[in-house]
């Protein structure tokens, strides 16, 4: 489906969560809104179409001599809408029932179900937002903590807009000076330029080094912060889960690989999101099912920006034990001795350099200090305290790698001097250019558009 084709069309969907609430809303954007709304909508005075922007109307969507909800009518006129266009919203009693009652009236009456993201699609589309705000706009949605939704908001403001527009209008000049010397003989860059031409692309690669290094905290922000638990079986670990998540969630046992599978659950720790995983027991099993569930113990721990590894402080440990220990990265992890009111046999030398924190799970010693030991570790590579602000995705930072890359590259021509730089450090800056430009959406493609706003719920 072409960009023009879904521009033409008139879209609606119900815009609020499914289920009972006060209020039921539905969207249409396009340029049969205000037709659609005079067809399904009766009130009082004049038609919704010969209102101008920004009022709202009390009334009723009908289907012929049926009255389907009594409703209020939002007009918002192009261009002063969400997506730029036409837009009416309209406001019924809450419920599942009424809303698709009032969303097939609008379909009958000539629009169709907008895609995921269709909204937010057109806002970028009519230049309402850019890509950056446009995503901003999900991860508000998507926010878990406080923290989050504050860097959205400030990603949606453009705070980051104008640090990426920056960077791109100052490759734009660079890759146009280098340019303008291809008409000299040879190629060749005036002398007198290049140190002009490398001071500035050198400045711009730290911007982008700035930025790279905001990963890490939007990382945080978005998805959570991953803390794997992991240690041999029956040491206690899902009753860590358990402790941490303040409520019973994952079988404890006393018997052996209770836990064949792995279990996550998400919990706001001090304004941070921390994703908790439960994994199956370390050991060695003769058992398919939890052979598969170790495999995937190690795939996590890979992935982990926190481990948390359980270890049974009531016996000594044996070399395998040992071996897990010497494996813990010291930075990322936190090593929890357990059933220490059983004894502590555990020798500190052993753990020397890590985190460690004496717990007794079952009595509740020892889960606020694996709390507080958390956010610690995630604050040694970020401020987890201090006030949000926009940071870059990972789709940003992929962008932003391949753009520094380009620019290291011309940065190299510029300073070995070689006669035939000229033409191959613009296209190096072209190349930094596209990507830069497909974080703003100032490059885009359906591919692009679609990767990004299919993660949007139908209504926004």
């Amino acid at each position: 489906m072409t960009t023009e084709l879904h521009l033409e069309d008139t879209i609606t969907a119900i815009a609020t969560p499914s289920g009972e609430g006060g209020v039921a809303i539905v969207r249409v954007s396009g340029p049969e809104s205000l037709r659609i709304a005079d067809e399904v909508f009766r009130g009082h005075g004049e038609r919704p179409s010969g209102r101008p922007s920004h009022v709202i109307l009390h009334g009723c969507v009908v289907s012929g001599s049926d009255t389907l909800d009594e409703v209020l009518l939002m007009i918002m006129r192009a261009p002063h809408s969400y997506t730029g266009e036409d837009v009416v919203e309209i406001q019924g009693h809450g419920g599942p029932v009424t809303a698709r009652r009032i969303l097939r009236r609008v379909l009958d009456a000539g629009a169709r179900m907008a895609e995921p993201g269709e909204f937010t699609r057109r806002a970028f589309l009519n230049g309402r937002m850019d890509l950056l705000q446009a995503e901003a706009v999900l991860d508000l949605i998507r926010s878990r903590t406080d923290r989050a939704a504050a860097a959205a908001m400030e990603q949606l403001e453009g705070a980051l807009s104008k640090k990426l527009s920056a960077i791109y209008d100052a490759l734009i000049t660079a890759a146009a000076d280098v340019e303008a010397t291809l008409d000299f003989p040879e190629e060749e860059l005036p002398a007198e330029t290049v140190p002009e031409i490398a001071a500035r692309t050198a400045a711009i690669g730290r911007d982008m080094d700035a930025l790279l290094a905001t990963w890490e905290e939007g990382h945080l922000l978005r998805e959570g912060a991953l803390c794997v638990i992991t240690g041999k079986t029956n040491v206690g670990k899902s009753t860590l889960l358990n402790a941490l998540l303040g409520r019973h969630r994952a079988i404890v046992s006393p018997r052996h690989g209770t836990t064949r599978d792995t279990i996550e659950e998400s919990v706001v720790v001090d304004g941070n999101l921390l994703r908790i995983v439960d994994t199956a027991g370390l050991r060695d099993s003769d058992c398919e099912i939890e052979l598969e569930g170790m495999r995937r113990t190690r795939d996590l721990i890979g992935k982990a920006d926190v481990r948390i590894h359980v270890v049974d402080a009531s016996v000594e440990m044996d070399e395998v034990e040992r071996a897990h220990v010497r494996e813990l990265n010291p930075e990322r992890s936190v090593v929890v001795l357990n059933k220490t009111d059983l004894g502590l046999l555990v020798s500190r030398a052993e753990i020397s350099g890590r985190c460690v924190v004496e717990a007794s799970l079952l009595n509740g010693k020892g889960v606020t200090e694996t709390r507080s030991a958390i956010v610690d570790l995630l604050s040694s590579g970020v401020d987890v305290h201090a006030p949000p602000h926009a940071a870059i995705s990972e789709r940003h930072r992929n962008e932003l790698d391949a753009a520094r890359a380009e620019v290291g590259k011309a940065n190299e021509l510029l300073a070995a001097g070689r006669e035939d730089a000229a033409a191959l450090v613009a296209q190096h800056l072209r190349a930094a250019l596209e990507s830069v430009g497909r974080i703003t959406g100032r490059v885009y493609g359906e591919e692009l558009l679609t990767s990004v706003f299919s993660r949007f719920c139908i209504g926004k």
